[in-house]
């Protein structure tokens, strides 16, 4: 018997595409429910219903099935997904160019940093929201990972402010290699760390050797609450190794930990003399080299063509050059 095989289906003809079924298909991805994202495009639930179906068709994939109270997205409609948004976003504001007026304007923001980063930024934020733009908001949110994209990705936040150096290093490779770059980034300034004890802690006096390092119990700074960080990195390069005894995620709680405890800990340099608690504590140089800690701002291209978030990438730059400015 000969077998059959079944012909596979052609491709799709953009041409004919209609493209107000790609709008309906980023509603139904952005709700997963048909009925809300009918509510939004003004349009009947049959009439959204019929739209992913010829979108269906056209794409050979099923895109979103029923899942419990609402819409579970296919692989290939998850991997679709964020090249629609963004191409219907680049059209939006191509066709209907906003221009974003401070003063007027009454959108919020949210930006993704670590506590020792907002609080050397967010003084001078808030001061430009005071004189140039009382109407508009920031929220701060943690800060929980060296790779904020997913979160960009996601639209979880408009800007994220840390230091990335795996995704610096990504991105610098795509961009050598032509590839695509969907993530946009600027330094905002360098971060000197510094070993950091209580006033009358028994490594206070006398020099802080690599030995005397390494022999200490340790505090780290650690948003996974991974025990090993970029300083640990650096020990091992040179064969040693520290005692880490305890991770936090905040770098106010460090503060608070070793102003009362026998533990080290490292700190941003910058950051100590806004902590209000400077002069309890001491400020040593690490006894051994480390690579340079770069603070960059990430964001996601397609938000980055929007004059509101010009702004705010003006705005945060300004807010760092007046922090770290002697």
């Amino acid at each position: 018997m000969t077998p059959s095989f079944e012909k596979p289906s052609p491709p799709p003809n953009f041409r004919t595409l209609d493209l107000n079924l790609l709008r309906v298909f980023d509603e139904v991805m952005a709700e997963r429910s048909l009925t809300r994202a009918a509510r939004n495009l003004s349009l009947t639930q049959p009439a959204v219903s019929n739209a992913l179906r010829r979108l269906r068709d056209t794409l050979g994939d099923e895109l979103v099935k029923r899942s419990g109270q609402g819409m579970a997205p296919t692989p290939r409609a998850l991997t679709l997904w964020p090249a629609v948004r963004e191409a219907l976003q680049q059209l939006q504001e191509a066709m209907v160019p906003s221009e974003f007026v401070p003063a007027r304007a009454n959108s919020t923001f949210v930006l993704a940093m670590a506590d020792a980063t907002a609080a050397e930024l967010m003084p001078g934020l808030v001061e430009t929201l005071e004189h140039e733009a009382p109407g508009v908001a920031m929220r701060v949110v943690p800060l929980t990972t060296r790779d904020p994209r997913r979160m960009l990705d996601e639209e979880s936040c408009d800007l994220a402010v840390g230091y990335f150096p795996s995704v610096l290093a990504d991105l610098t490779v795509r961009a050598q290699n032509g590839e695509p770059m969907p993530f946009m980034h600027q330094r905002l300034y360098d971060g000197e760390y510094v070993c950091v004890m209580r006033k009358d802690h028994p490594l206070a006096k006398g020099p802080l050797t690599l030995n005397r390092f390494c022999a200490a119990r340790h505090m780290l700074v650690s948003f996974s609450g991974r025990p090993f960080g970029f300083v640990d990195e650096s020990l091992a390069s040179l064969g040693r190794q520290r005692q880490v005894v305890l991770t936090v995620n905040q770098f106010f709680t460090a503060g608070q930990v070793v102003a009362n405890s026998n533990l080290l800990t490292v700190l941003p340099a910058h950051f100590v003399r806004v902590t209000g608690i400077a002069d309890q504590l001491v400020l040593r140089p690490l006894p051994f080299d480390v690579s340079p800690v770069h603070v960059d701002a990430v964001w996601h291209r397609r938000s980055g063509q929007r004059s509101a978030h010009t702004w705010l990438r003006l705005a945060v730059a300004r807010a760092a050059a007046k922090a770290f400015t002697p």
